[in-house]
């Protein structure tokens, strides 16, 4: 290969490499949360409240990982939702996601108070994270997880989403 493509054919790799695992999430408001999940498309969204300080949020990230590869044909998206501090997206967030290298989409919630959005999200979510939620078509199906989750349990739910 010439060089000139040689060099062309890494810039490409490097930068969709850094693309697809260099991602920087998106800082959303209660508001821009909702307005994507609760939709009327067919897409089953599983939201997964997590944080880099939380121990059981982070053992539970590599089974969404699977879950994710496993469903990626699927009408799925899957949204990891960060509850930590705006202020620490560039310290902790970001270096925790190019450590681990996921691949499904992160956004960072930018809410202090937790009273102003978590009846929001789910009038049985008490606020506790880990928590997952499926939701799909405006709420007219969902299901609320508010303990830490397995790759068995995701399949689990995804399956009843489905039929």
């Amino acid at each position: 290969m010439p060089i000139q493509k040689r060099n062309s054919f890494f810039i490409l790799l490097l930068f969709f490499g850094l693309t697809a695992f260099g991602q920087k999430p998106a800082i959303y408001k209660i508001g821009d949360l909702l307005k994507r999940i609760h939709n009327n498309s067919d897409t089953i969204y599983v939201v997964n409240f997590w944080a880099t300080w939380c121990k059981p949020c982070v053992e539970e990230l590599p089974d969404f990982e699977k879950f994710n590869r496993q469903n990626k044909p699927a009408l799925v998206k899957i949204l990891l939702v960060s509850m930590d501090f705006k202020e620490d997206l560039e310290k902790k967030v970001l270096p925790f996601l190019e450590k681990n290298k996921y691949s499904m989409e992160v956004v960072l919630l930018d809410e202090i108070n937790g009273n102003d959005f978590i009846d929001k999200v789910n009038k049985k979510w008490g606020g506790a994270i880990p928590a997952t939620y499926f939701t799909v078509k405006n709420k007219r199906k969902e299901e609320l997880f508010q303990k830490k989750v397995n790759l068995q349990l995701l399949n689990k739910t995804m399956n009843a989403f489905l039929n």
